[in-house]
């Protein structure tokens, strides 16, 4: 059993590594918003724990029990909040901070038995896959929205930022997953695009294009 503080860096050191790259200890006390000194001591704990392997001075990246580890708060993170919208009736600009909340409940067999009782989702509100038990999940070929071409079509399958405002923005927009999309038009000015869903033509910034990820029709 980890503490809540250790499962949270797991998290973080997750969510910034690529590959078998080592995350740098300021990027981790950028996203835990703490500092550089209190991540270092948190590095040692979790490769004492064998978590994290930790090099002074370089950085961490996780072990394979670490990423197992990572997997499962994400599991539980991401079925909760698929819980809180569709029995509960959060909207999923709300579920978010409950969810952070929710994952570091320890009960394996909870935890199997709400993924049953919501017969086995394979993604979250957001469109972010939900690991399994033994932390497989679904992948999915997507692009990022700004990468697309005038002329490329595809729908609305996740998104990158989360964020209460982002999520808002959406709402307003009536932009949802599961949306088709066509890129109409690209400006070279200010990099904003021109799309086509729902019968209507939008102009999005390129701020909101990196934020979307489109699966292109074949």
């Amino acid at each position: 059993m980890h503490s809540i503080s250790e499962e949270n860096y797991i998290k973080a050191i997750y969510h910034l590594q690529v590959g078998q790259a080592l995350v740098s200890t300021n990027d981790i006390a950028g996203r835990m918003k703490t500092k550089a000194s209190s991540v270092t001591d948190m590095l040692k704990k979790l490769a004492d724990k064998n978590l994290a392997e930790y090099i002074p001075y370089k950085g961490a990246r996780l072990t394979e029990n670490g990423v197992q580890c990572a997997n499962q708060i994400i599991r539980k993170h991401r079925l909760w909040e698929v819980f809180l919208v569709e029995k509960l009736d959060f909207s999923w600009d709300e579920v978010h901070d409950v969810a952070e909340q929710l994952e570091h409940i320890q009960s394996q067999k909870l935890i199997d038995q709400l993924d049953k009782h919501l017969e086995f989702p394979k993604k979250d509100p957001h469109g972010d896959p939900i690991p399994d038990r033994n932390g497989n999940y679904e992948k999915t070929s997507k692009t990022i929205l700004s990468k697309l071409q005038k002329g490329d079509r595809g729908t609305l399958i996740g998104l990158i930022d989360s964020s209460t405002k982002f999520l808002n923005y959406l709402d307003k927009q009536n932009m949802k997953l599961g949306t088709s999309m066509e890129v109409v038009d690209f400006e070279e000015f200010d990099h904003s695009y021109t799309i086509k869903m729902n019968e209507q033509q939008l102009q999005v910034s390129q701020q909101i294009a990196d934020n979307l990820y489109i699966k292109l029709d074949k």
